[in-house]
């Protein structure tokens, strides 16, 4: 039987051990800027396409982001633990968690950074390579579990080819099936899907995004407590809870922004397309939920949108967001992970 950490046990620790105060803080933030800035991407197709007003979408968003945490994760938690077990900070509990916290700092100056600079970034990734540059720095490469880290790539594979291919494919199969469908009928029917798919992908974001950041906390909780390596141990409902209205309330502050450059600026799309969109994401982002592989859902939405617009044809395709997602994968992996490097060196000199 796997052993859980109570919160009251958490909260006592978090008053004797400032460190580990900053790791749960930092992580809170980070998974409040997911829940504004990336859970809005879930929503953006049904937006553009006016099957559902802004306001109400992001309303519905929040809401199903709070529940894909807290379900997908209470179904299938292999995505927390993927992140958990992916990094070896040592036997040193004491040092595993300032490198922890240096590697969330890390995370977050990297966020800012890029934000200011204008490079396009993953939060997914960033949290995967300030995760690996810390424990490199504490414990070198012995620190990277490299058949948890593998998934890793899994992922981009994932995010891009079976994306692309999923919103091909189901673009293709709608079309054929509607081919001699009444365009207003078929558009009344695809105004009422769109919104069942946004809530699919908003669903799915939370259980995606939001495991990741549960394995974060499950991994500073442990550490705190004594239990190194890929100790088991149970994700408490407290903790789903947590994360999941952190998320939830990150979307609600909405991202109207990033509805526009996602939904309307990458590829015009018809109604049919942007539901074949949203459900090839969401079909994606549950079969690697399922098998335990951390992605980008921000990329994986794009990559099933492209594919959705490539239907009809690769001219409706901006190849500036191709050029962004290569940019986040060159950009992102050696830029924070060496930023988690240092950021641990520096913290285990000062702490």
């Amino acid at each position: 039987m796997q052993e859980t950490i109570t919160f009251s046990a958490i909260l006592s620790e978090m008053t004797r051990n400032p460190m580990l105060l900053m790791s749960v803080a930092l992580t809170l933030g980070v998974i409040f800027v997911n829940g504004w800035t990336d859970a809005p991407n879930a929503i953006a197709t049904a937006v553009s396409t006016r099957s559902i007003n802004v306001n109400r979408a992001i309303a519905m968003a929040a809401a199903c982001n709070f529940v894909g945490v807290l379900v997908m994760t209470s179904f299938n938690s292999s995505v927390a633990f993927t992140i958990k077990n992916m990094v070896n900070f040592g036997d040193n509990s004491h040092s595993a968690l300032i490198a922890l916290g240096a590697s969330l700092a890390a995370i977050v100056i990297w966020a800012v950074g890029a934000w200011w600079f204008g490079i396009p970034t993953s939060e997914s990734h960033s949290l995967i390579a300030g995760l690996s540059g810390a424990a490199i720095a504490l414990g070198g490469v012995d620190g990277i579990n490299l058949s948890e880290w593998v998934k890793v790539i899994y992922g981009l594979i994932l995010s891009t080819v079976l994306g692309f291919g999923m919103g091909f494919g189901v673009c293709r199969l709608i079309t054929i099936l509607f081919e001699r469908a009444n365009r207003r009928r078929a558009n009344r029917f695809f105004d009422g899907a769109q919104v069942f798919g946004a809530a699919a992908m908003a669903f799915m974001h939370g259980a995606q995004d939001g495991q990741k950041f549960i394995g974060v906390l499950l991994l500073a909780f442990n550490l705190a407590v004594g239990i190194t390596g890929e100790g088991a141990t149970g994700i408490p409902v407290w903790m789903m809870l947590l994360c999941s209205i952190v998320m939830g309330l990150g979307t609600a502050v909405g991202g109207k922004k990033i509805i526009k450059s996602v939904g309307m600026d990458m590829v015009k799309l018809e109604k049919y397309q942007g539901f074949s969109s949203d459900i090839a994401a969401a079909i994606c982002l549950f079969l690697s939920t399922v098998l335990g592989i951390p992605v980008s859902t921000t990329h994986m939405k794009t990559a099933a949108i492209m594919g959705a617009g490539a239907e009809r044809r690769l001219s409706a395709i901006k190849l500036s967001v191709v050029k962004d997602m290569m940019m986040t994968w060159i950009c992102t992996f050696p830029g924070c992970g060496l930023l988690g490097f240092l950021f641990a060196r520096l913290f285990l000199r000062i702490f």
